[in-house]
């Protein structure tokens, strides 16, 4: 039922991953729902949810919001080249934009894959005009806009 990953260091048994699998897709079940679900008290659930905590398997709980609920209908993928010596100080800039919902390096000497919402394409065309293009070191930019959702993941499902 649940993947065997191999956790270095914690102790991470069937009963936490069914509590992180729950979690995942409701983190507002009460300790209460839970633990008859899983056959534990509330008591129990919630101190294995506390050592989750402590241990840094669950880093925290949010809330998913639907953007175009909120008037934010463009999602956008960028691949940007930055050259090596000011791939860090573009990654810090860019990190610190609103509209960029992730950020990673990716393999390759200096290339980051970026994640953008954005309210509509002129503001989309704005970002890329006096932001991004505009970035010391910023080589190219190849950007992609999502036109339709399959699956997207949400933190790490077990």
């Amino acid at each position: 039922m649940f993947p065997d990953y191999h956790i270095p260091n914690l102790d991470i048994d069937e009963i936490d991953k069914k509590i992180l699998s729950r979690l995942h897709e409701n983190s507002r079940i009460s300790y209460t729902d839970l633990g008859k679900e899983i056959g534990l008290s509330r008591v129990a659930v919630q101190a294995r949810i506390n050592n989750l905590i402590e241990k840094g398997v669950i880093e925290k709980f949010t809330t998913v919001i639907n953007p175009t609920k909120i008037g934010i209908h463009v999602s956008a993928f960028f691949n940007v080249e930055v050259e090596p010596q000011y791939l860090e100080e573009v990654a810090e800039q860019l990190a610190k934009e609103h509209c960029v919902t992730s950020l990673y390096h990716m393999t390759g000497p200096s290339k980051l894959h970026m994640h953008g919402i954005f309210k509509d394409n002129h503001e989309m065309e704005n970002f890329l005009t006096k932001k991004l293009y505009s970035m010391r070191g910023v080589v190219s930019v190849d950007c992609q806009i999502l036109i339709k959702r399959y699956k997207s993941r949400m933190g790490m499902k077990l």
